[in-house]
């Protein structure tokens, strides 16, 4: 693993875990909101059925404010935002000052919202725009190569999990695969071949993939000797 130690590389590896599951889990999140303002006030249901987080909402009003703001609800965006950034401060000499930065800003812009519960949830957008700046600049001033792959292993292993929970279209989510894989060849961290070669098998199945898709959600979850 190189100079970085396996505590850091842990980090750096759910650091980039979090960052996406906020995001991705953020994007998604308007087409349910959207669908709820339309008249089906029970898609969030939904949601939380494909993400895998238990329904303790009750009501669209309460889903909308405690999934996105409340720091007591350990599924809610701001916690894993929080999380994020847990785990960014210890590495801040790895990561650097700039690109942490926009982690922060991406935590106070929810913290903020979540002060106001009449904010309008596409304000929301800007916690978007925080994090994708914050992968823009991790690539410009994170010097270390090393420090970049393991942080976009735990960014595509974020990804494709909410990618096939989600039923996003066999195209995307072969392409993230391939993101990730050409990550973990470089990363340095020890993984599982077998669990790769079988992920890989079922991926390339194209949309029959989703016939086997407990075993290829089994197979990325113990992609990983550590982590």
């Amino acid at each position: 693993m190189g100079i970085i130690s396996i505590e850091k590389a842990d980090h750096l590896f759910w650091l980039g875990r979090y960052a996406e599951r906020v995001l991705t889990t953020l994007t998604t999140f308007f087409d349910f909101y959207d669908e709820m303002i339309d008249g089906n006030e029970e898609a969030y249901k939904v949601f939380c059925e494909k993400i895998a987080i238990p329904d303790i909402y009750g009501s669209k009003e309460n889903f909308q404010q405690s999934y996105l703001f409340d720091r007591q609800n350990p599924d809610s965006v701001v916690s894993n935002m929080e999380r994020a950034f847990d785990n960014g401060v210890v590495i801040r000499g790895e990561l650097g000052t700039y690109p942490l930065s926009y982690i922060q800003m991406a935590l106070d812009s929810l913290k903020g919202e979540g002060g106001n519960a009449g904010a309008p949830v596409y304000d929301l957008q800007q916690v978007i725009d925080y994090l994708n700046a914050f992968w823009g600049c991790m690539d410009d001033q994170t010097e270390d190569e090393q420090c970049r792959n393991i942080m976009k292993c735990g960014k595509y292993v974020e990804r494709l999990d909410l990618y096939m929970r989600l039923g996003y279209p066999a195209g995307a989510v072969e392409k993230e695969f391939s993101k990730l894989v050409n990550r973990l060849h470089k990363a340095g961290i020890p993984y599982r071949v077998d669990h790769e070669a079988r992920l890989a098998q079922i991926i390339r199945m194209g949309e029959g993939w989703r016939d086997h898709e407990n075993q290829a959600l089994h197979a990325l979850w113990n992609l990983f000797e550590v982590m």
